[in-house]
């Protein structure tokens, strides 16, 4: 691993996809997205996903100059078309909305069809913590790798939902979950590290388990919490696919295999604002004790005690900006490789380049 500046990372993200035909403006959101997700300790959906991105690129998998348009809207929800565009600025955009619809009603739903693979949803989440409110995010994933429960045809994907909820004092709640044991970008993440998976992660078609990564393409990844994960997964489906027009069960595409057919990614997400319930400095008061009672209840037998999901965030964004966001040397490789194939703008980084707390030029931050 090597630590690099956040801006650095970014920038050069973004001149790779502008590089590969994107719009300059579209690769910025979708490149502070992408980093985001290895700040968060998410590396699974961060820059490990760009050669990904620019071979469906080059595949003519996306379009690169979507007109993105609202197709139908309530005062209080929205349907958003995003054109086969980059998934990190379509969620983008449908956030944004849902934050002013909620501002004007005190909710904002927004259903997306026709977009694409977006990265983590925590970080769609965590954009209304920014406007004192709620979000939720959810969507179908683009790995069909999941059978329903007690079936063994392929028809589900990881389906993720993420819900930000704002505090007062103590970190916010941030909740960012595959409906999976695993998301499938964890097990890509293993076979390119050479690494082993656990057993319950998935199962081959007669039932046993693989801890080989290297064979996922042909197995079954498990539901968390068996049977309600399943019911949990299909309910996100429902929601995020089938609501707004978006793929779901055999319609799904494999962006695994097929980099050229647009996925009709279905996402949705929902905002709350507070302060439309009860007083937000009351409301954030007492989520404030409520996570103090869990952090300080007694600790398990060889615990580390209760964590909340979303408590070490600040920590480790604090350190990514003081030291660098750590990437893998084979990530960085790469990325610095397509950089020099696609004749992007900006010096690429190396492990030369690679110094906690410093700029490439030398300067310290």
């Amino acid at each position: 691993m090597h630590r690099f500046p956040i801006d650095d990372v970014t920038a050069l993200v973004e001149d790779v996809l502008v590089a590969a035909g994107a719009d300059r403006g579209h690769a910025a959101v979708a490149a502070e997205r992408i980093v985001e997700a290895d700040v968060r300790g998410i590396p699974s959906h961060g820059v490990v996903r760009v050669p990904a991105y620019i071979r469906r690129i080059e595949a003519g998998g996306y379009n690169l100059r979507p007109a993105i348009r609202v197709e139908r809207e309530t005062p209080a929800t929205a349907l958003l078309d995003g054109d086969n565009g980059l998934g990190h600025v379509i969620v983008t955009r449908a956030m944004g909305i849902a934050v002013e619809k909620a501002r004007s009603t005190g909710v904002g739903w927004v259903s997306v069809r026709r977009s694409n693979h977006a990265g983590a949803g925590g970080i769609y989440a965590s954009m209304a913590l920014q406007h004192d409110m709620i979000g939720v995010y959810m969507a179908v994933g683009n790995a069909p790798h999941m059978a329903p429960w007690g079936g063994l045809d392929a028809l589900m994907s990881t389906n993720p939902l993420a819900v930000a909820i704002p505090a007062g004092q103590e970190p916010p709640i941030v909740f960012d979950m595959a409906t999976t044991v695993a998301s499938y970008g964890r097990v890509k993440l293993a076979a390119r590290r050479g690494e082993s998976i656990p057993e319950g992660w998935m199962i081959d078609r007669s039932g046993a388990p693989v801890t080989d990564p290297r064979r996922s393409a042909g197995a079954l990844l498990q539901p968390m919490g068996g049977y309600k994960g399943f019911g949990l997964n299909l309910v996100i489906a429902s929601l995020a696919g089938v609501l707004g027009g978006a793929a779901s069960g055999s319609d799904i595409v494999d962006f695994n295999k097929d980099d050229k057919s647009p996925t009709n990614t279905g996402q949705a997400v929902l905002v709350i604002r507070p302060d439309t319930i009860r007083p937000l400095d009351e409301f954030r008061r007492e989520m404030d004790e409520r996570i103090r009672e869990l952090t300080r209840s007694v600790p398990a037998p060889g615990g580390e005690g209760v964590r909340i999901p979303g408590s070490r965030l600040p920590k480790r964004r604090a350190d990514a900006v003081a030291h660098g966001v750590e990437i893998a040397a084979d990530v960085v490789d790469e990325l610095v490789s397509l950089a020099a194939r696609l004749g992007a703008d900006r010096t690429p980084l190396n492990a030369q380049t690679a110094t906690a707390g410093i700029d490439m030029d030398g300067r310290e931050r």
